[in-house]
């Protein structure tokens, strides 16, 4: 197998009470499985794909062929889209501080955490359907927008710094049809530190 399904960084019920066990276990064995398997049907047997990454695959669909593209899209983006979002959730207190660079670009750009928030915040109400809220640095500056099912950012040339899943099958055990309740929780468990160092890295 090419590709496989990355390991959580933390037990599932490690984000309660904010992200039940249950969902967690769900969402990462049984959805993001599914997008790793399928990704590997997808490039089975093309050896010049299977030796790439998957976010090489999304920076560059339109070398991916034409019968395989949009399973590569779909599921190369489930499978990149997923191993990002884990990463910028934690269960330890100490990186869930809004500080570093990040915290100051953010109050630089959009005037105060809690405007970010807000904005943010919006724009994961207002996607219709499947989705992701992101934080991205688009041509050197901080932008907040949404991608349709599991779109990436990095397939437009923007460099993904935060997001949030907005699938129902991310938060509808707890929350049921209650999104906003799931999104402001969500900003309980936020790694600032790994934010910051995304934020870092995008400036090199």
């Amino acid at each position: 197998m090419t590709f496989i399904l990355m390991k959580l960084p933390y037990a599932y019920d490690a984000l309660e009470p904010f992200i039940d066990a249950k969902t967690m276990e769900i969402h990462h064995s049984k959805h993001h499985q599914a997008y790793v398997d399928n990704l590997n049907k997808a490039v089975a047997g093309k050896t010049d794909l299977e030796s790439k990454k998957v976010g090489e695959l999304l920076m560059d669909l339109n070398k991916v062929p034409e019968d395989i593209r949009i399973q590569v899209r779909n599921n190369g983006g489930g499978v990149f889209n997923h191993n990002f979002f884990w990463e910028v959730m934690t269960d330890n207190v100490k990186p869930r501080e809004f500080t570093g660079k990040i915290a100051e670009a953010i109050k630089k750009d959009f005037g105060s955490f809690e405007k970010f928030k807000e904005l943010f915040s919006d724009v994961a109400m207002k996607r219709f359907g499947s989705g992701w809220a992101w934080l991205v640095l688009n041509k050197g500056k901080l932008e907040i927008y949404s991608t349709a099912n599991q779109d990436s950012p990095i397939s437009e040339g923007k460099y993904p710094l935060l997001c949030i899943d907005v699938w129902e099958h991310s938060y509808y055990l707890k929350w049921q049809n209650k999104r906003k309740d799931y999104v402001d929780s969500w900003f309980n468990i936020i790694n600032w530190k790994k934010v910051e160092e995304n934020y870092e890295n995008s400036l090199k």
